[in-house]
């Protein structure tokens, strides 16, 4: 994939915050364990939040590969904030396709503004990959719904303005037919957060949402009832493949401090760098790289064009985060007992980045989307199943 010339220039304006302003300042997010407001507001008037958001509502209209580079650039210097560049994305493609046009107006011109978070609340206690067992319940009284049950596992809970939330509007028998979504302010009586301590990404604050008789009006339901769980995984495609490129930005910012590292470290009479013991090593981690990428923005550009991409979106979605976590690792481990310190980013890098082998899909799920992609659904599922 070669970037157009409109397309570099906000590759070059992402990359230099990134590496200017954003890796600096990861670790010390990190210790602060809280989204940075005032960064994202900064972000917002360089285009590098909801870029694909139509211009009518105050994004650059972008397309997927676009938004692809952004992020990769942005999870070079922080994994962490690329991430919320990608979950707006998600988001606004959510909102743009089935909200009503005043709840677009409403919300969609905050997003590339910076001015508004947004959290996608799926996952519940008892369900995780299996999105069509959701319970919690979303009953209809009067120009109101009416949400009971719990979410968890949501990101940005205890920051967001807003929730995405999927609840059962049909029956559980129903399954995956009977899940509408709704666009839920924070602020709604009866909606309550608990946040968890994490092994890493402490300040996208993830944890579960509460729903205690949360009246939602009917004008905030997303698209058609009982039409949620399509909506959810369409939009799922683009962001496993964007979820690649941000695992693989953070694994190229510790590979390129390794070079850098072996090319000054010296021992037994010269640079470290020419022991292929030490070089090899990094030359793989940088081909496994590059590989993935491609095939990230091989998907985003199928997106694009229109074209069917789930196969390549879950394949990259599987490779992509263990890949990353591997070449991190043995970056750390290149750098000896300097690599066993909490100083450096590179276990920060390694725990960030582990998150995403189960956000989004574990590598597991990716293998069956592909697997029945193949072989065909009635081939890989077990007799007598009833997933939806």
């Amino acid at each position: 994939m070669i970037p157009n010339e409109d397309q570099l220039l906000l590759q070059e304006a992402a990359r230099r915050f990134s590496r200017g302003k954003l890796l600096p300042g990861y670790q010390q997010r990190e210790r602060d364990g809280r989204m940075d407001r005032a960064l994202l507001r900064e972000m917002g008037t360089l285009g590098l939040l909801g870029a694909d958001i139509s211009t009518e509502h105050g994004g650059l209209g972008t397309d997927g590969v676009t938004t692809g580079l952004i992020v990769e650039e942005l999870a070079y210097g922080d994994f962490n904030i690329a991430a919320v560049t990608l979950v707006m994305s998600l988001c606004g493609a959510i909102i743009a396709r089935n909200a009503t046009p005043a709840v677009a107006a409403q919300w969609l011109p905050r997003i590339p503004r910076g001015d508004a978070i947004l959290a996608l609340s799926i996952t519940e206690p008892h369900c995780g990959s299996d999105a069509g067992a959701l319970q919690l319940k979303a009953r209809r009284d009067g120009d109101f719904y009416v949400l009971n049950g719990e979410k968890t596992s949501t990101t940005y809970c205890d920051c967001a303005d807003a929730f995405i939330v999927f609840a059962r509007t049909g029956s559980v028998e129903s399954g995956a037919r009977g899940v509408t979504a709704f666009l839920v302010p924070s602020d709604s009586k009866g909606l309550q957060v608990t946040r968890f301590q994490d092994l890493g990404s402490h300040c996208s604050g993830r944890g579960s949402v509460f729903f205690d008789d949360v009246r939602v009006p009917a004008g905030h339901r997303l698209g058609a009832e009982n039409k949620g769980f399509t909506q959810v995984m369409a939009g799922f495609d683009y962001s496993r493949a964007l979820i690649a490129l941000q695992c693989l930005g953070a694994a190229q910012a510790s590979l390129d401090e390794a070079w850098a590292y072996v090319k000054e470290r010296e021992a037994f009479g010269g640079p470290i760098a020419r022991f292929q013991g030490v070089s090899f090593p990094l030359v793989e981690g940088e081909t496994l790289v590059a590989a993935a990428r491609q095939l990230s923005y091989h998907a985003l550009a199928l997106r694009d064009a229109g074209k069917p991409h789930t196969v390549e979106a879950a394949q990259v979605k599987g490779l992509a985060p263990k890949t990353a976590f591997d070449v991190i690792h043995q970056c750390a481990l290149t750098l000896g007992h300097y690599g066993w310190s909490m100083d450096l980013p590179h276990q920060q890098r390694m725990r960030d980045v582990m998150g995403l082998e189960i956000g989004d899909g574990t590598a597991g799920i990716m293998k069956l989307i592909v697997a029945r992609a193949r072989a065909g659904r009635e081939a890989t599922e077990e007799r007598g199943s009833t997933s939806a």
